[in-house]
């Protein structure tokens, strides 16, 4: 027995130095591509505020993008869904022209004023990346899964400055309820070098201060339970409207690139004519905002509502950050209800609404954490759990599966994208009249 062990230890050996070895050159580049989009971002921001005239270019920008993934990105327009449906089911490679599409059309987003975020892009710059590492080192079909989920881990971690919400993001984010430990080591590995390279090249992260979390009280916890629940059914209207806007705009206008150019001018006229400008963009001075005081109750509707139409209609981002701004601002408006200070609150919102629109609690915990500081946990937990049962089977990311239902009424193996059909089936069935 102590021979056998012994002879294991050595075994794992030059198993850690090869995905070492893999999981540093994929996450220097991931990390590398982060710092790249996260700078060309910035600059793309500071040119929209400073020359508001370019809002009117919007539509525009949505056509142009829409026709350049028409010409040559549709083999990657599937974006963060494609790389979960290769982990679950390797097909092909994944081309290398989804890293480069992608970062120019979500800078393109953010130029011109569009709605969205920044994590789907460098998700899928670190699949990209990852499948040319394996073709690098002629990886076989499993090694190959492993190193998509270092990927994704990669992107997350570097774009975000969150390293072990980036390594479990990559775990939790293929299915509902389950976690893959083969990838463990690839995925922590991967995030702790990409969020090293990326922070190498001078990138900062926005710093987001919560001055003081009370002790955990009876009407604290349940003070929770209720914010969880909100955030949980917010996450859950998110994604359904997003998926729902998005497929009656892609029934009734066939074009492309006609969808982007129309939502587009549907964003730049509303937010003209309301005088919203906090609404375009990724909106972090109005999420930072959110742990300082009150804010107007009606800002993450308003958030909510510009990024839906920008996302449906065609255009390239994240949806994580417009979530941040609306779970923050959303447990700002709690804040006059609940017996949570508000920068508590618009804290737990900041990931729990991500944590149900997402169905990762886990990563959500454990980035709230990282962000916030220790302090937090106990109620971050809680209010990620909560917001991620109350969400439903649903979610920003259509390709997961159903790993473990968070009710018994659901099959495991699903993508979530089949569940709407599932559902018609059945009611179908009870609808039947009984025989005579």
């Amino acid at each position: 027995m102590k021979h056998l062990k012994s002879v294991e230890q050595f075994a794992m050996v030059p198993y850690l130095v090869r995905w070492l070895l893999f999981s540093c050159v994929l996450g220097a580049l991931a990390g590398t591509a982060s710092a790249v989009f996260l700078y060309a971002l910035d600059r793309a921001t500071d040119t929209r505020i400073a020359h508001a005239w370019l809002l009117w270019l919007l539509p525009v920008a949505g056509f142009a993008t829409g026709w350049v993934y028409l010409r040559v990105g549709q083999s990657v327009e599937g974006g963060n869904n494609l790389l979960i449906d290769e982990v679950h089911d390797p097909k092909k490679i994944v081309p290398k022209r989804m890293a480069p599409l992608v970062l120019v059309a979500t800078v393109v987003t953010h130029l011109f004023g569009g709605s969205a975020g920044r994590e789907g892009t460098a998700v899928q710059m670190g699949g990209a990346l990852a499948d040319q590492v394996t073709r690098l080192f002629g990886l076989d079909r499993d090694e190959r899964r492993i190193l998509l989920m270092g990927g994704i881990a990669a992107g997350f971690s570097s774009v975000f400055g969150t390293p072990l919400a980036g390594a479990i993001f990559g775990l939790e984010v293929l299915a509902i309820g389950r976690l893959r430990y083969d990838a463990l080591l690839a995925c922590v590995a991967s995030a702790l070098a990409a969020d090293l390279a990326c922070r190498a090249w001078g990138i900062h992260h926005t710093v987001y201060t919560i001055p003081f979390v009370p002790p955990m009280t009876a009407a604290g916890l349940g003070s929770v339970i209720v914010a969880g629940i909100a955030f949980g059914i917010v996450g859950m209207l998110f994604a359904d409207s997003t998926h729902a806007l998005s497929a009656f705009i892609k029934r009734k206008i066939a074009y492309a690139p006609a969808r982007a150019l129309i939502g587009g001018a549907a964003v730049a006229v509303a937010a003209t004519v309301l005088h919203v400008p906090q609404f375009l963009g990724l909106g972090i001075p109005t999420i930072v905002q959110a742990f300082g005081g009150p804010l107007p109750v009606y800002d993450f509707a308003g958030k909510f509502g510009f990024t839906v139409a920008t996302l449906a209609s065609g255009f390239k981002g994240g949806e994580v950050t417009p979530l941040f701004y609306i779970g923050a601002t959303l447990g700002n408006a709690l804040g006059h209800v609940l017996a949570l200070p508000i920068p508590v609150l618009a804290g737990l919102g900041f990931v729990a609404v991500f944590a149900g629109a997402a169905n990762t609690p886990i990563a959500s915990t454990i980035m709230a954490i990282e962000l916030f500081g220790s302090d937090i946990a106990v109620y971050a937990a809680l209010s990620c759990v909560v917001a991620y049962l109350f969400s439903g089977h649903t979610g920003i990311y259509r390709a997961q599966r159903v790993g473990h239902a968070k009710h018994p009424l659901l099959p495991a193996g699903m993508r979530l994208s089949e569940i709407p059909a599932l559902r018609r089936a059945r009611r179908a069935e009870t609808n039947v009249a009984p025989p005579p």
